[in-house]
């Protein structure tokens, strides 16, 4: 077994490793996590210590981790065409394979796919596509596209002015002209004085009344996670996305599902929008596509988007280096192809879907819970100091990032959004590793209460 040098590590990465999504000085303050390996549910960190990982790295290893077969197939790609790009009339094999499991595997009539590295790079792509889509048929000025507040949509330019996170905006001057954002459907702290379902209506009825202000006319899209992740797990109520449809259908603005978190099984079906009802023109994906051992999103749209392309396009002027590129996409067919074969969604829904939820739940009836919500292979502990009255600790996340700390002392990754503890296992958990996990958050939430409360 090989000797990690913790503390030579912790000292090359302070001086030389810019992280994403990172305060520095406090985390050089703690000094970083040095992982090492990983293997089915689990991550090992260069001291030795085993963390059950309940994010699935980044919301992505829905497979798990350890799948020799995608190490394999990496390999033996490789060895055959290690890179080519997808420019000037060319394509590789793999990713002409991966289009038509795609298209095999998403809601019916969505069979055209383009191929990127991340989901940041893919919303990017949509905004080019949807604004060329209506300027191939003589509306270029229909070209706002409308998202949500507090959704996120990637870290690019173009994916963050898409994402509604006011912390965001504030870094870059963003948003770009032509993106506008209409409330989210945050039921538990917005939804006061309201039902669940008036409140659903009112939320999606935002999206008609800002096109009618704005004029039919001007907008091209609405975007939005089937169940915003980044945003804390955010679970719509029942009727928010057929109101949606209805609206997009009424008024000839394409829907898109960004399913970067939610697609390939993560809601109990293969996508999100399957789950949540949401009749989509284009979708959005990344993450589970791969379940992260390569890097590689894609871009899936209808027949009408690429009809319309086809025949009056030209040439779009829009790609990357990596497009396509044969080794990601040969994994990503591995992946889907062992998620298929071996039903992996089936068999979670059939024996592990429905005990998790039940645990999330029962981890609801901690005095320091203010809700729990979940769907599918998702979940959030909502923290609050007052369950009656929904009284946060305060306005600075203490709670979530108290939670955080403690949760990784005691062996489990969860992530603080807030003050809501969010979790999306492996989709290959099984029900053992399951009540692991939840003898550990429980641990986690009573040592959180007893640091809040002294």
């Amino acid at each position: 077994m090989r000797h990690y040098d913790t503390a030579l590590l912790r000292d090359i990465d302070h001086k030389h490793y810019y992280h994403p999504f990172t305060n520095h000085p406090e985390m050089w303050s703690k000094g970083t996590r040095i992982i090492t390996k990983a293997d089915n549910v689990y991550i090992y960190d260069s001291d030795g210590n085993r963390y059950l990982d309940a994010m699935s790295g980044l919301w992505c290893v829905n497979i798990g981790y350890g799948r020799h077969e995608l190490a394999e197939i990496a390999k033996q790609q490789m060895e055959q065409l290690p890179y080519y790009n997808s420019f000037f009339q060319t394509a590789q094999l793999p990713a002409v394979e991966l289009s038509e499991m795609l298209a095999s595997l998403t809601p019916a009539g969505l069979n055209r796919t383009f191929f990127g590295c991340s989901g940041s790079d893919a919303n990017d792509t949509i905004v080019r596509l949807v604004r060329h889509f209506w300027t191939c048929q003589g509306y270029p000025e229909k070209n706002i596209i409308v998202s949500r507040k507090n959704a996120y949509h990637g870290s690019t330019i173009a994916g963050s002015s898409l994402g509604g996170m006011t912390t965001m905006h504030a870094q870059g001057g963003l948003p770009i002209p032509n993106i506008m954002h209409i409330n989210q459907p945050y039921y538990f702290r917005e939804g006061e004085g309201m039902t669940p379902e008036e409140f659903g209506l009112e939320r999606a009825r935002e999206l008609e009344k800002l096109i009618l202000d704005t004029g039919p006319d001007r907008v091209a899209a609405f975007i939005g996670e089937p169940i915003q992740g980044a945003g804390g797990v955010i679970i719509p109520p029942d009727n928010y996305w057929p109101e949606i449809n209805r609206i997009c259908k009424k008024y000839d603005v394409l829907l898109c599902a960004d399913e970067v978190i939610c697609g390939f099984g993560r809601t109990g079906n293969w996508f999100g929008s399957q789950t949540l009802g949401i009749d989509a023109d284009v979708l959005t994906l990344a993450k589970g596509l791969s379940s992260g051992y390569q890097p590689i999103s894609a871009v899936v749209f209808s027949e009408r988007i690429g009809d319309v392309l086809d025949k009056k396009g030209g040439e779009f002027t829009h790609g990357y280096t990596y497009s396509g590129h044969p080794v990601a996409c040969a994994v990503a067919l591995k992946n889907l192809q062992i998620m298929r074969d071996e039903k992996i969604i089936e068999n979670a829904q059939q024996n592990t879907l429905d005990y998790l939820q039940s645990k999330i739940a029962l981890l609801g009836k901690h005095p320091l819970i203010g809700e729990a919500r979940g769907c599918g292979f998702l979940g959030a502990l909502e923290l609050v100091k007052d369950p009656q009255t929904k009284e946060k600790y305060d306005e600075n996340a203490t709670a979530g990032k108290t939670c955080r700390d403690i949760a990784i002392k005691h062996g489990i990754v969860m992530r603080a959004i807030g003050d809501s503890m969010v979790m999306c296992p492996p989709l290959i958990i099984t029900r053992e590793q399951i009540d692991e996990m939840y003898g550990l958050i429980l641990e986690t939430l009573n040592q959180t209460q007893d640091a809040l409360n002294h």
